[in-house]
């Protein structure tokens, strides 16, 4: 616990101080924002500040920071250095740029950003990319709920198949309606259930006291497999960072009032996701390693939507382990709704298509609904399903961090503020990505030292092309 302690005041302190940093070299002015510029009462509309708090982070906290915090126990004292630093100097800084980037392109989605800084083939193949990863978020965000709404009606899995009905047909609504109609008034509710959640198991982790791994007994878990690189930091990923919550972060960008809102919107909603992945983070190692499985009267095999599920009606009894479900299923939830929100909006953005009218909205929706729903059925019949769909969806979640924050690297070096800070994250995720996808069993599945040589190859290849090209562009400045 003294481990968990202080990774948790290391978040707050992070987002108090550098938070403070990075909002200072970006420096928010009072110029008047899209959702005062724009709005078209559908995407473009000003909301109260605490609520577009509340909406952001339900969009970027999805089962990612619980289900990769549960998976990612198997590494022991290492999740929690990946959650504490790749949140505040890779994730945070990742959502506020991009975020305020889009604030500044009349709330631009992350294809047309990353098409404006690193050229127009980047933006197409990014375009294709992203609009899958929607998808699949929409997919896996479907079924993972309806497991644990199914588990909680009764056995078997026809409780799961109405659920998927049910979820799906909401998404349908959610996409199609203005953004304050349905998400504007439910996602408070569902963003107090997982505060809830999230505070009431940590004050049973503090009241319980267990011995658990710390980083003083060294990083590796009783449950290490897989190398911790590049596996820990494509595992857990939402919960210290993800390429997805820059496909999210332009929907709120279209609802501020003020630049100034954007590092607790942006920022401040990253690191209450950080906090959210570590308290699970500690929740999983207790029950794995701890005893707590064994009190709680459960197999060691539970799958994380399992395990929270034992967790919280075994911690918080009958009214709390209610409202906790509630918050844990509310997340996935209120991220599936607007990942096909936002590639509603990226496909319109990028076929010039205005999305006022329904009619046009239903363009675009029925394809990718009918897409959706054949990931979903594959994910219910393949026993693997959710497990493959996930695996991909890590690496393409991680993948799609990468092209953030090298835009966002553009862009600083081209403003001639220090890009530093996002230079760094950008190579690191490069080489986490590409040694992955070499050794990954569903992807390549090659030997770990090809994929460490290509790795390393990746960084060499970045890190010539970005001094090229910085020596390039400080040549074209020295001749206008």
């Amino acid at each position: 616990m003294i481990t968990f302690i202080f990774s948790l005041v290391a978040l707050v302190l992070g987002y108090l101080f550098y938070g403070k940093l990075v909002e200072r070299i970006f420096s928010p002015d009072d110029r008047e924002t899209p959702a005062v510029r724009i709005n078209d009462g559908v995407d473009y509309i000003v909301l109260p500040g605490w609520k577009v708090f509340m909406i952001q982070f339900l969009n970027i906290a999805g089962t990612g920071p619980i289900f990769g915090a549960i998976m990612g126990a198997q590494f022991g004292p290492s999740a929690y250095l990946w959650i504490v630093f790749g949140c505040i100097f890779a994730g945070a800084v990742h959502d506020y740029l991009s975020g305020m980037l889009s604030l500044r392109h009349d709330g631009a989605g992350q294809p047309e950003l990353i098409g404006h800084y690193l050229g127009k083939t980047t933006k197409t193949v990014m375009l294709v990319f992203s609009v899958f990863l929607l998808v699949m978020v929409g997919a896996v965000f479907v079924y993972s709920p309806a497991l644990i709404l199914g588990g909680i009606c009764g056995e078997g899995l026809t409780w799961v198949y109405i659920w998927c009905g049910i979820i799906f047909v909401y998404y349908i609504i959610a996409t199609m309606l203005p953004i304050d109609k349905i998400i504007g008034k439910v996602y408070p509710l569902f963003a107090i259930s997982m505060l809830f959640m999230a505070v009431a198991l940590m004050v049973v982790l503090f009241i319980k006291w267990p011995a658990l791994p710390e980083l003083y007994d060294g990083i590796h878990g009783e449950g290490f497999k897989s190398p911790i690189f590049p596996a820990l930091f494509i595992t857990i990923a939402c919960g210290a960072i993800s390429g997805f919550h820059a496909t999210q972060t332009p929907l709120m960008a279209r609802c501020i009032k003020s630049e100034r809102m954007g590092r607790p919107m942006f920022y401040g909603a990253m690191i209450t996701e950080g906090i959210v992945a570590l308290i699970w983070a500690t929740i999983s190692m207790y029950f794995f390693y701890g005893g707590a499985a064994q009190d709680l009267g459960a197999p060691l095999s539970l799958q994380a939507p399992e395990v929270v599920t034992t967790v919280s009606q075994g911690w918080l009894g009958t009214f709390g382990g209610i409202l906790a479900l509630l918050g844990v299923v509310a997340a996935p939830i209120t991220s599936g709704d607007t990942a096909l929100r936002s590639a509603r909006l990226i496909i319109a953005e990028f076929i010039r298509l205005e999305q006022k009218s329904y009619l046009k909205r239903i363009y675009i929706c029925i394809p990718l609904f009918g897409i959706t729903l054949l990931l979903l059925f594959f994910n219910i019949k393949n026993p693997d399903g959710f497990n493959v769909i996930w695996s991909y969806f890590g690496w393409a979640n991680q993948t799609l961090a990468v092209f953030t924050l090298w835009a966002i690297t553009v862009y600083l070096v081209r403003a001639h503020k220090p890009w530093i800070i996002t230079m760094l994250p950008a190579l690191f995720m490069t080489v986490v990505c590409s040694t992955f996808i070499i050794i990954s069993p569903n992807a390549f599945g090659l030997d770990m030292t090809v994929g460490y040589c290509v790795g390393g190859a990746a960084l060499i290849v970045s890190l010539a092309w970005f001094f090229m090209w910085k020596g390039k562009e400080r040549v074209k400045n020295d001749n206008h």
